[in-house]
């Protein structure tokens, strides 16, 4: 390949890519300009939400991270190589399913050595106990001598102690053989498989956690003020991420006394969950919700962010936009309280994204665009 060729095969990709990139450039710049436009001097299409007066119960918000309720870290209890390993991250068990086991032909082995040294023993002791009925019967008859007798009856209590031993020993080693096989305690699923086939395990080492997550709970630390408001049995809902429903659970346990530092009351919240849609370590944002109801100024909570407390909202006046800084309390039933506007306001919903300070208004019955990306907005006249 000559000079001028090779510059050639090596310019034309640089002009296509460079050429892209100058056209959505170009595009984007376009779009925000259009933006610019229409938020300082054109018509924005919107929707709009009055404020409505609804009823609210006290609430006091928590934060926590979801857990299971029955999970539990499956620890080696003796020493040994893993010999099988049964199941797989994520492998839905049952109740004492196997999920592994280290050296277990050897504990196998040891236990039906046992179990010979039981069957031996036994038999000793069958045989002693006849001999020593019969020099009882014949010391009665005084064939044999009283020395003779006791020997026979030594000779039958020892042999009945070996046997016991025996039995003990056997109990042992099926312990140990029990003790090498891994289960799982309770229906639910593996979450974490922390060992391969051939290991060496050693007492203590985390083999497999298993969780149900068919129950959960959240565990939360809440202001000391709130110790006269919750109480055992109160509904509790919460937000999480990726699920996109407010989540319901109820308060199962209050602590009979505060933190150390007597700043924080902790409570415990179950959530059922019996379709498995909640995972845990989920981290959760959410309210208790006490006793009584109070009416307040409220917005739909779709139109704010779920996690904003002081908001900025626009207030279609007159035709025209105008921002309000506003307080919101937590979401309870679809709606939230909120502070600093008067009831009948006319909030906008959607098309917020393309209005600011000062746009002229058009109202619409139907959904308004929410964002520049693909939204439209009517030129002003």
């Amino acid at each position: 390949m000559n000079r001028k060729a090779l510059l050639l095969y090596i310019a034309v990709p640089v002009v296509v890519i460079a050429g892209a990139a100058t056209y959505h450039r170009g595009k984007r710049n376009t779009e925000l300009d259009h933006q610019a436009t229409v938020k300082t001097s054109g018509e924005v299409a919107v929707t709009l939400v009055p404020v409505q007066e609804r009823s609210f119960r006290p609430a006091v918000a928590f934060t926590g991270t979801l857990l299971a309720v029955n999970r539990a870290e499956l620890k080696a209890e003796v020493t040994g190589r893993v010999t099988r390993v049964a199941v797989q991250e994520g492998d839905t068990v049952a109740a004492g399913a196997l999920l592994g086991a280290q050296d277990e032909d050897d504990y196998l082995l040891g236990v039906q050595a046992a179990e010979a040294q039981v069957a031996q023993a036994q038999a000793q002791a069958l045989q002693a106990q006849r001999d020593n009925d019969r020099s009882v019967t014949l010391l009665e008859k005084r064939s044999i001598t009283r020395q003779a007798a006791q020997q026979a009856e030594t000779a039958y209590n020892a042999t009945k102690a070996a046997a016991q031993a025996a039995q003990s020993n056997l109990g042992l080693a099926r312990l140990r053989l029990k003790k090498a096989r891994l289960v799982a305690p309770f229906a639910g699923q593996v979450a974490r498989r922390a060992v391969q086939p051939g290991e060496m395990l050693n007492p203590g080492q985390t083999a497999f956690e298993v969780v149900d997550n068919r129950k959960l709970e959240i565990r939360a630390d809440l202001p000391a003020e709130a110790m006269a408001q919750v109480k055992v049995g109160q509904r509790a809902t919460f937000h999480s991420i990726g699920v996109d429903r407010l989540v319901e659970g109820r308060v199962a346990q209050v602590s009979p006394s505060l933190s150390q530092d007597g700043r924080t009351l902790r409570v415990r919240v179950e959530v059922p969950n019996p379709d498995g849609t909640l995972k845990g370590g989920l981290f959760v944002e959410g309210v208790i919700l006490g006793e009584g109801e109070t009416k307040a100024p409220s917005l739909p909570a779709t139109l704010v962010k779920a996690q904003d407390r002081d908001a900025e909202v626009f207030v279609a006046e007159q035709g025209v936009a105008r921002r309000h800084k506003v307080v919101l309390g937590p979401e309870q039933d679809g709606y939230r309280p909120v502070s600093g506007l008067g009831l009948g306001a006319q909030v906008v919903d959607n098309g917020k994204d393309l209005v600011g300070e000062g746009s002229r208004l058009r109202v619409i019955s139907g959904a308004a665009p929410t964002s520049a990306n693909g939204g439209s907005a009517a030129g002003g006249k």
